[in-house]
């Protein structure tokens, strides 16, 4: 599915246009994995892969609703530094964007990943992996909370769900663009915080440790499972600390992105403070 095609230098007025199609095609995992491809949607988000100098491939705008001067300048931008430009009407903008009053200008981008062997954790620093996180709006929120706490990458392990989801991208308001991606299966992910000497720490309700008490060596990995069945006895298996978050009511566990949270601002005060 190229995406590299010359388009028509007129005004697109039709949804059957093919990089209207590719386009629209990206709203499916498939299409996303097979062109290495994602799509952002609004001023905000395209202005964040600009500061992030993400390699935008492809620039949709459409004049009649471009209003906004800062998302003409990072149109223009993004044109400069090499992205395609398509200009649409407001009709096959509405056709293309997810939002209900979309502000007339999308992108797609290629996505950006990095082998497990390449991430290097700094001696006072914390990554977070997540072992076969299911929703995509969890994991746009914890992309969020890992951009506001300082986390150095987030490793997403076995059948995870696609950061690239587009509710993912909108949970994450941009943070996207600021973390470091890793795909790996638990296999290779012990083998490398062993071989890196990092620690390992997983959640778990039955967990000894009050998440507050326990001692945190770093550099270090914080390890949470699955919203519906946590940590598998293999993950727990991986892990040098289980620690727990204590409840006081009748539920059974918090939602994954509140726990995670709960976790990383944790590492963060600890990092920040030097305990």
């Amino acid at each position: 599915m190229p995406m590299r095609s010359r388009a028509s230098p007129d005004l697109v007025t039709s949804l059957q246009n093919p990089a209207v199609k590719q386009i629209r095609a990206l709203s499916e995992r498939k299409a996303r994995e097979e062109t290495g491809l994602f799509f952002i949607d609004g001023v905000r988000m395209v202005t964040e892969a600009a500061h992030a100098e993400a390699d935008v491939e492809l620039v949709v705008a459409a004049p009649e609703l471009l209003t906004d001067p800062r998302g003409q300048d990072v149109a223009r931008e993004l044109v400069r530094r090499g992205a395609r430009r398509v200009d649409v009407t407001a009709s096959v903008m509405l056709g293309i964007s997810r939002r209900a009053n979309p502000k007339g200008l999308v992108a797609v981008v290629h996505q950006r990943w990095i082998s497990i062997d390449d991430l290097v954790l700094g001696p006072d620093r914390f990554a977070l992996a997540l072992a076969g996180i299911a929703d995509p709006g969890n994991l746009g929120t914890i992309l969020r909370t890992c951009d506001a706490a300082g986390a150095s990458a987030v490793l997403l392990l076995g059948s995870a769900t696609d950061p690239h989801h587009p509710t993912a991208l909108s949970a994450s308001t941009g943070a996207i663009f600021s973390q470091s991606l890793v795909r790996t299966t638990l296999h290779h992910f012990t083998a490398w915080t062993r071989e890196r000497g990092y620690a390992v720490v997983g959640s778990a309700p039955d967990a000894d440790r009050d998440y507050r008490a326990a001692p945190y060596a770093r550099p270090l990995v914080l390890l949470m499972g699955n919203e519906s069945v946590g940590l598998s006895e293999a993950e727990r298996a991986a892990c040098d600390l289980l620690v727990r978050i204590p409840m006081a009511g009748r539920v059974e566990s918090l939602n994954l992105a509140v726990a995670t949270g709960l976790l990383l601002y944790e590492l963060f005060d600890r990092v920040r403070t030097h305990r």
